[in-house]
């Protein structure tokens, strides 16, 4: 569908109340101004709980541009509003976004459809301080958070747990995902309708893995694009991440993170975000403008998009 943007009002949804409050805020003016640059007419709404079902109901706009990231507007929640107001959204649907946000869940279906994944498992917080799930190195991390938010990483021959964990409950819930870490590369790709663009080696700049402080500052990472690696395995990540895609019933764009180990060509799928980043620092417009789509073209690409019953 090709939308007239001087008919068209976009709600550009954005901030929220999840702990990527600040990302979701950052995305979401680089998108609506983008968007304007577009000549879209833009509203912006910094999402409220109380108040997001009036604001959208009486703006009645004709494209619901979903920035929201983390819990609530990431997991389908959002979507699920949205399709009950049948506004057309951007983004993947209800049962998708919630498929994806859950790590465990997802790895389920990443199994079913042959990509591969690192080998995790659901543990109680309390059983996650006191010992080690399993031998290191691996990480522990919220199931259904994003932005490397609450990550921790124990390195081989570590004496003590990651019991850190319990200052950070209100992230985790009751239960962390342990995974098995895949040293090497940070990889990703992104998917934009059914086709995969290039892949990024990502190349963190402020500490030794992709963490929020890589992600978001100005300089924290290195985006080398096209990857450096081997031809097959350049393809395999574009193979994935459209597999990946499909198995969850993804729609719009959806980038999914891979680990690399070149020393023993171990690749695993880590997760795949269904509403990616779109700040100065992000991945996905990187990965469009290198395959000739420009920030503005993206996003309109994306309101055209739009739609319910995703």
């Amino acid at each position: 569908m090709s939308r007239n943007p001087a008919e068209t009002t976009v709600a550009v949804l954005l901030g929220g109340w999840s702990a990527e409050r600040e990302v979701s805020l950052s995305s979401g003016k680089g998108c609506a101004d983008a968007l304007e640059r577009a000549g879209f007419n833009v509203v912006r709404m910094d999402v409220k709980r109380e108040t997001i079902w009036a604001e959208l109901q009486k703006l009645q706009p004709d494209v619901a541009f979903n920035a929201l990231h983390g819990k609530w507007g990431e997991d389908g929640c959002c979507a699920a509003i949205l399709e009950t107001l049948q506004i057309p959204y951007t983004h993947s649907g209800v049962l998708a976004s919630s498929l994806a946000m859950h790590k465990e869940k997802s790895k389920a279906i990443f199994r079913a459809a042959g990509v591969p994944v690192a080998e995790s498992m659901m543990v109680l917080l309390e059983e996650v301080a006191a010992g080690h799930p399993m031998k290191p190195p691996y990480v522990v991390k919220p199931v259904a958070e994003g932005s490397s938010v609450g990550v921790h990483i124990v390195h081989a021959g570590s004496n003590s747990p990651a019991r850190a964990v319990l200052e950070e409950r209100a992230i985790f819930g009751a239960y962390a995902m342990v995974e098995r870490f895949v040293p090497g590369r940070e990889l990703t790709c992104a998917v934009i309708g059914e086709k995969a663009l290039g892949v990024i080696d990502i190349v963190s700049k402020s500490s030794s893995w992709y963490d929020y402080t890589a992600k978001y500052a100005p300089g924290g990472s290195q985006h080398i694009l096209p990857a450096d690696i081997p031809a097959h395995v350049y393809a395999k990540c574009q193979d994935y991440s459209v597999k990946a895609h499909q198995a969850l019933g993804c729609r719009g764009v959806s980038r999914a993170d891979f680990r690399y180990d070149d020393e023993t060509g171990d690749l695993v799928l880590l997760e795949v975000n269904t509403q990616p980043g779109m700040t100065g620092t992000s991945l996905v417009p990187d990965l469009a403008a290198h395959a000739g789509l420009s920030y503005e073209a993206l996003v309109t690409w994306m309101v055209n998009d739009a739609s319910v019953d995703r």
